[in-house]
């Protein structure tokens, strides 16, 4: 039997409103190459990564499939349906790669956001190497310069206590827990707001199981708004 791989899920089902375009804004184009294809066309360059699951707005197949034809390539990209929440689109994703997970070919699935095209080929592949030895990872990036909500809880600057960071993505776990875990928050009706808060209220995991940090950086950016496309397009230029 071969080696079990990892499987990439890129999330593409949320819409432009923010952004002020009129179309899904993982379709916008990004030096000539939609916003989405920068992600899959990452994903698709790391080891060991098979296959690659695109989620995509009821509705939008065709649109999505047309614009990541021309960096697919011979490679296996499967397109599934979303839902109308962050939660129900994974698992939507994590539906269609149940069988593989369940007779080992998948060992590992990182989930990532397709709006955040400039995440590197090794941060892929680390988040996914850490999840593999550990049981989970998470890109963090520290956040200077914040405070706890509570100001009057809150320690000396510099001191004990005050390190603060952002979770990005994409977001690794064993692939076992993580689809036990999914079904078991849509039986409870639960609405995490990313991969992380699902696995973390849900898994059944050992004891020797751990979530990791892997350091990110600021590049990393998700495109929200119109002014972070301008942004993606300097940092790639």
């Amino acid at each position: 039997m071969s080696s079990p791989t990892a499987a990439v899920v890129v999330l593409a089902a949320g819409s432009g409103s923010r952004v002020g375009a009129e179309v899904n804004k993982v379709l916008l184009p990004l030096l000539g190459v939609p916003l989405l294809a920068w992600s899959v066309r990452t994903a698709l360059e790391v080891a060991d990564v098979d296959p690659v699951v695109v989620v995509c707005r009821p509705g939008e197949r065709a649109d999505v499939g047309t614009a990541l034809l021309p960096v697919i390539g011979e490679r296996e990209v499967l397109l599934v349906e979303g839902g109308a929440t962050r939660q129900a689109s994974e698992q939507a994703a994590l539906a269609v790669l149940a069988p593989r997970v369940a007779d080992g070919s998948v060992d590992v699935v990182a989930i990532h956001d397709g709006a955040r095209p400039l995440a590197s080929a090794e941060l892929f592949a680390a988040t996914i190497a850490t999840a593999r030895r550990y049981g989970g990872a998470v890109p963090t990036l520290d956040l200077p310069g914040l405070l706890p909500r509570d100001g009057a809880a809150a320690p000396a600057p510099g001191g004990p206590g005050t390190r603060l960071v952002g979770v990005q993505t994409p977001q690794a776990f064993r692939a076992a827990p993580l689809v036990a875990a999914y079904a078991a928050a849509a039986a409870a009706g639960f609405e995490g707001t990313d991969t992380a808060a699902a696995f973390a209220a849900f898994a059944a995991v050992p004891a020797e199981h751990e979530v990791r940090a892997v350091p990110a950086g600021p590049a990393n950016l998700k495109v929200t708004f119109a002014e972070d496309l301008r942004v993606a397009e300097r940092l790639l230029a």
